[in-house]
């Protein structure tokens, strides 16, 4: 396993809810990673922990071979891949990420 891997196991491990995305909460660089933020806050995450994939090409593409997914942003709970900002628009509109998220 790469430092990167090890690195991103680590953090998705040790920080209940990471958000890898394109720019920072305040200031997203794209669409998709701006509504996960705005998902996220309507859920009542407050401490929101990011990484800005834009900062570094080996976290941004480490990220996806970690969790075998194309795009970003990417969202973990817990450790948990739960998936990018289609699936988490899907789970807050169901009430279900809302529940993953407090639970």
């Amino acid at each position: 396993m790469s430092d990167v891997h090890t690195w991103i196991k680590e953090t998705v491990s040790t920080t209940p809810v990471v958000l890898f995305m394109k720019g920072t909460a305040q200031f997203p660089q794209c669409g998709f990673s701006g509504r996960a933020i705005q998902i996220l806050k309507a859920c009542g995450v407050e401490n929101i922990a990011t990484v800005n994939v834009l900062d570094d090409p080996e976290v941004r593409q480490g990220i996806k071979d970690f969790s075998n997914w194309p795009t970003i942003p990417q969202l973990y709970v817990n450790g948990e891949f739960i998936g990018g900002s289609d699936i988490m628009n899907e789970m807050f509109e169901s009430g279900e990420l809302k529940t993953l998220l407090n639970g």
